[in-house]
């Protein structure tokens, strides 16, 4: 599944935060606890080089613990990162987050002056409550879809800390096609855009793998089915998903597995690990690597196709 899904506000937000990097401090990226590494705009990497970060995995209450564990230290790898998780549910999490920056920061906290920080994640990930509740006003709006905020701006915490707020930027293009369904199905992407059915069941395959208990005491099966689309029909004769005639209606129960999941019903999952990032990561590499090479044949096949032309 690809994503199409690059509105023309995201496009300036780049150009914006090009403009605006050189006197930012430190860098605040809110990623999904769930997932981590699809979460993760690699242009943030690009925009930020090596100014320190400070990572937040928001909604770990909706993700496995020991997996978030997992990821903080290996986020913490990268030299000039600090990862936290947190949950906007409890603001006393978030408001560690000021502490955090002056000493990620130490050189402006002890000159008086205030730490210039930007705070940065794609879209839905609770970065305007984030702010709001640093903030202890209603300066960011909120909403549980994605792009909601649409313009930067910069706010005085009045703590020492200058927050710039980022629109949430989605990239041109994934690359990794799993990490178009791991963003689908967490509600990173308006349900608008995507097919309900085909994120359905790309989840129902990973939770029969990686979380089956979860799935038999949510939807109170004996016995686990083998497929995903025999789940989704388990699922919809359990809840009255059922079109006239008895037949499943598998929109339904698609929209059904995808709405408990992101609400935390069906339990804490991640969906995915270090583990699967760096064989996913590899594997993007490869195929874009050799996609390249292609591309290169391509153009030398034009450069000589015009040379001979001029020749004759």
């Amino acid at each position: 599944m690809a994503i199409q899904w690059y509105p023309g506000h995201m496009h300036k937000a780049r150009k914006e935060i090009e403009e605006v990097m050189p006197q930012v401090d430190l860098v605040i990226e809110v990623l999904d606890a769930r997932i981590p590494y699809s979460s993760e705009n690699p242009m943030v990497q690009q925009l930020r080089g090596d100014k320190p970060c400070i990572k937040l995995l928001n909604k770990s209450d909706l993700a496995d613990p020991e997996t978030t564990q997992k990821w903080i230290e290996y986020l913490e790898q990268e030299q000039g990162v600090k990862a936290m998780a947190i949950t906007t549910l409890q603001a006393s999490q978030v408001k560690k987050i000021p502490d955090l920056c002056r000493k990620f920061v130490p050189s402006r906290d002890k000159l008086e002056k205030d730490i210039r920080t930007m705070i940065m994640g794609i879209p839905n990930v609770g970065k305007s409550t984030i702010i709001n509740t640093l903030a202890g006003r209603t300066i960011a709006k909120t909403g549980n879809e994605p792009a909601v905020t649409k313009t930067q701006q910069r706010i005085n915490l009045r703590n020492g800390i200058v927050l710039s707020d980022t629109p949430g930027i989605l990239w041109p293009k994934v690359d990794n096609e799993n990490s178009s369904y791991r963003l689908a199905v967490t509600g990173a992407i308006k349900d608008t855009a995507i097919e309900y059915e085909d994120v359905a069941m790309f989840a129902a395959e990973y939770f029969l793998e990686a979380y089956p208990e979860a799935l038999k005491e949510r939807y109170k099966l004996k016995e686990l089915p083998d497929t995903d689309i025999e789940l989704l029909e388990a699922i919809g004769r359990k809840r009255g998903a059922l079109r006239p005639g008895g037949r499943i209606d598998l929109h339904k129960v698609s929209e059904l597995l995808l709405h408990e999941y992101r609400s935390g019903k069906i339990g804490r999952i991640s969906l995915e690990t270090p583990a699967m990032a760096e064989l996913e990561k590899a594997k993007v590499a490869k195929m874009l690597a050799e996609k390249e090479a292609k591309e290169e044949i391509k153009r030398e096949q034009e450069r000589l196709k015009r040379s001979g032309k001029r020749l004759s």
